[in-house]
């Protein structure tokens, strides 16, 4: 490489000067010089037509901004990425609920929730240890559409406190006698923050990794 054109290179660099920048001038500049030369040895009795011109110029319009907005969303979604990442790390140490039928019961009682994309007369949670026994039910009435928390104390349904540990929980949700689709959620506390291709996902402790628009609510 020459010294001329490492000093260039150094001069691109710190100008910002990227591959592709480069890549969309040359492309330019060889269709400029290509119209050129068309113009320059065109035979004098069949001269270029001026919708044929106009024709080249429109191409030359067309790639020029196909490739400026391919840069636009590049840049759009580079910055969509590092905002995400930085919503994400802000939620570590933060209770969330995610889609999972598990509940722990601890001293202090256990974090459930539940989504209905529409609205419900009424939702039934069941909730059974282990074995699949039933151990307690909560219900809810006149729900409204999205995302809910509650908490169970750990009364079951004979009045007596169960058991700490893991639970399973299962729901029906209706409005008018007809059953509504309804989704469990599950609690967990983030714990680390994953950079990937398309963003950022979440560790929610042993519940595993989500992707940021799997956080159907903090708590």
């Amino acid at each position: 490489m020459s010294v001329v054109n490492e000093t260039n290179s150094v001069l691109s660099k710190m100008l910002g000067h990227t591959e592709p920048a480069k890549k969309e001038e040359d492309y330019q500049s060889r269709f400029l010089t290509l119209l050129t030369t068309q113009l320059r040895n065109q035979d004098p009795l069949n001269p270029m037509e001026n919708a044929e011109m106009t024709s080249q110029l429109a191409q030359m319009s067309t790639v020029d901004g196909i490739e400026r907005l391919n840069d636009m969303v590049k840049e759009l979604l580079e910055g969509r990425g590092e905002n995400q990442a930085m919503q994400a790390a802000a939620l570590v140490g933060h209770g969330v609920l995610v889609e999972g039928d598990g509940m722990i019961l601890t001293e202090a009682g256990a974090i459930g929730g539940f989504e209905v994309p529409q609205g419900a007369a009424s939702v039934k949670l069941t909730i059974t240890d282990s074995s699949g026994l039933e151990v307690a039910v909560v219900e809810f009435e006149n729900v409204e559409a999205g995302s809910h928390n509650y908490i169970w104390d750990g009364t079951t349904n004979d009045g007596s406190v169960a058991a700490e540990g893991l639970y399973r929980v299962s729901l029906t949700a209706g409005s008018n006698g007809e059953s509504v689709p309804a989704t469990t959620l599950e609690y967990g506390q983030v714990s680390g923050v994953i950079r990937g291709k398309n963003g950022a996902d979440l560790q929610v402790g042993s519940l595993g990794v989500f992707r940021f628009e799997d956080i159907k609510q903090i708590i």
